[in-house]
């Protein structure tokens, strides 16, 4: 029935395969080998298969060559767009410290220099007082002078009346008082001088002081315009500087308020450049500069708050940049959740710690392999698996930046590459969250 069956077959195929035959020569004689058209479909149909399959085997490796090298060229270029954008970030993070510095050092110099023009300024206002309460003193002693002048011209006229009839002797009388009189007229026109001349020198202090009072006055608005010019660029240059720091913080989804809230329970530093101004106002109404510069200074405090609670969450890379590229992302993949993102690179990469912590594992752990835990601040945990050697010990505190192993390929892994998990209250999450926000701080 086969043979049948193959001698159909070899009839069909003879129109496009005919019958060939091998001739193999040798010393013994002749020899020749029948090629039947079936064996010839056979071996054309095994050597356009094995061809087709070079041709594809090519094409892959040609395009994933290729797709590898468009990989490491998009890693390099961001990787100098990382860095480009770090340097810019750092130079005017300093520039920025640059000037708050100066800026504050300008205000601490006007705050003084203000307290000196205050000083000034209620000094003259005392002098200016005690000149008004002379005047009117020598007012009135000069009125008072000037109404006993009257009467006692008007005595003098009533007595000299009075003896104009009286016998010899009364003459001598008469001008011993006239002479006594003209002495009397001559030491009050005297006093009058003098009082005059007291009055026009007290004027005279009284128009310099309301003069040095004006300048006074506006010196003091000037010093307000340029006080009112550094504080608008120290709340500026706060603004600029709190803004990628809020874009952090808000990009990986965390309140703002609870974070200060915590770090302020635990952060028990006090006093020095944040404290608060406090300024006696004797009763009077609050300064608006000395509300300014609390405002500034709180939102400073803000500011130095944010930098600790960024140094106690993931923010920082486990991986210098550059010596790694991702290969799997977080998600579902073959049907389970794929907990973290891998980073692949050479057996032996430095892994480092993303932030402040205590490390409550560190060996051996199933699909894991060699595997870091941290335990950081606000109920998150840092995971690092497949690592060929672990630098660290349970309980032990790492700093952010910190090297806590080498990447390897331990446990279940198809190649050596860092598995790098983010959990918050025990729940994981997408590491790259943390590490996209981190991109605008660090």
């Amino acid at each position: 029935m086969l043979n049948r069956l193959g001698h159909d077959m070899n009839r069909k195929l003879e129109t496009s395969f005919p019958e060939q035959r091998l001739f193999l020569r040798s010393e013994q004689g002749t020899r020749f080998v029948i090629l039947s058209p079936l064996t010839q479909l056979v071996a054309w149909t095994v050597s356009a298969a094995f061809v087709a399959w070079a041709i594809i085997a090519t094409a892959v490796l040609i395009m994933d060559s290729i797709g590898s090298g468009n990989v490491r060229e998009q890693t390099q270029r961001e990787q100098r767009l990382y860095e480009e954008r770090l340097q810019s970030l750092a130079s005017e993070r300093d520039a920025r410290a640059a000037e708050a510095a100066a800026a504050q050092e300008r205000f601490n110099l006007a705050l003084a220099q203000i307290s000196d023009m205050q000083s000034e300024l209620l000094t003259s206002e005392e002098r200016r007082r005690e000149l008004e309460t002379g005047i009117n003193v020598i007012q009135s002693t000069l009125r008072r002078t000037m109404g006993e002048r009257d009467a006692a011209r008007s005595s003098v006229e009533a007595m000299l009346a009075e003896n104009g009839g009286t016998p010899a002797g009364a003459g001598t009388f008469q001008l011993a008082s006239a002479t006594d009189m003209t002495q009397t007229v001559t030491a009050l026109t005297e006093a009058l001088d003098m009082t005059s001349a007291e009055r026009d020198a007290a004027l005279a202090e009284a128009r310099e002081a309301r003069d040095t009072t004006e300048e006074l006055i506006y010196e003091a608005r000037l010093r307000d315009e340029r006080n009112n010019q550094i504080f608008a660029q120290l709340e500026d240059a706060v603004t600029v500087s709190l803004e990628p720091l809020d874009k952090m913080f808000s990009a990986a989804g965390m309140s703002t308020d609870n974070i200060l809230a915590t770090v302020r329970r635990g952060y028990s530093g006090q006093g020095g450049p944040l404290t608060p101004m406090i300024l006696s106002t004797k009763g009077s109404a609050g300064d608006s500069d000395a509300a300014r510069a609390n405002g500034i200074l709180s939102e400073l405090d803000r500011m130095n708050l944010y930098r600790i609670a960024a140094e106690k969450l993931p923010f920082y890379m486990p991986v210098r940049p550059g010596s790694f590229r991702y290969t799997s992302g977080f998600g579902t993949r073959w049907g389970r959740l794929h907990a973290g993102t891998d980073m692949a690179g050479p057996v032996g990469t430095p892994i480092y710690a993303t932030a402040d912590g205590v490390v409550t594992h560190a060996d051996w752990q199933s699909g894991y392999g060699r595997l870091v835990k941290i335990q950081h601040e606000f109920g998150i945990e840092t995971r690092y698996g497949h690592m060929s050697r672990i630098r660290v010990t349970k309980g032990q505190r790492v700093s952010r930046g910190d090297l806590i192993g080498d990447m390897g390929n331990s446990g279940r892994s198809t190649g050596p590459h860092l598995h790098y998990e983010i959990r918050v209250g025990g729940n994981a999450i997408n590491p790259m969250t943390y590490i996209q926000a981190g991109r605008n701080v660090f």
